[in-house]
């Protein structure tokens, strides 16, 4: 988007072709529609029913996409107040029932009660560089089923320090983005 105001299509399911609006915020990068689709096609055996994570959703095409194709339920976690806003009314014009929209940072809201997921999309702003505490926030904090996957996306040439135990199945890259999909392997063993 670059910056600008628009609209990005949801893909496939139940909400295929519906149009979320794009909010024009600075730094807002809306996951493409090339790299979802190679996402969702990994996450087909799996996607239904589960319950995800989408951690700085932005404009919450990764979680609405997984609404569309029979997650039970998505928490978004949004902290601009403007995008938070935006992706309330997309899921309201949508009637995309089971999402819930935090208006906090990830950090803070991972401080919180945990609640365990299957699936969690977790695409930080890549200037703030926060894939290993979110990661560690995750794994130590609760928020993880045993099998849980993890969707990482972060520049091309970075490879973020994960937790040993999320296993790399996937992943890809799409301009200068890298992304990846990681299958949680039990829990860290205690040091």
């Amino acid at each position: 988007m670059n910056g600008r105001a628009g609209r990005i299509r949801i893909i496939g399911g139940s909400l295929r072709n519906s149009r979320l609006d794009v909010p024009d915020l600075p730094g807002l990068r809306p996951t493409p529609e090339r790299v979802r689709e190679t996402l969702f096609n990994w996450l087909a055996p799996t996607i239904a029913g589960v319950q995800a994570l989408d951690l700085c959703a932005g404009t919450g095409a990764l979680g609405i996409e997984a609404l569309s194709r029979g997650a039970a339920g998505v928490q978004f976690v949004e902290r601009d107040a403007a995008a938070a806003r935006a992706l309330r009314e997309n899921l309201a014009r949508l009637k995309a029932p089971g999402g819930a929209v935090a208006a906090t940072d990830a950090a803070s809201y991972l401080h919180g009660a945990p609640r365990t997921f299957g699936l969690v999309f977790m695409d930080p702003p890549f200037a703030l560089e926060l894939w290993a505490p979110l990661a560690r926030q995750l794994e130590q904090g609760g928020w993880l089923t045993p099998s849980a996957q993890i969707y990482v996306e972060s520049p091309r040439n970075t490879l973020p320090a994960l937790p040993a135990n999320w296993q790399a199945w996937r992943e890809g890259a799409a301009g200068d983005v890298r992304f990846a999909l990681y299958r949680r392997a039990g829990d860290l063993p205690l040091s």
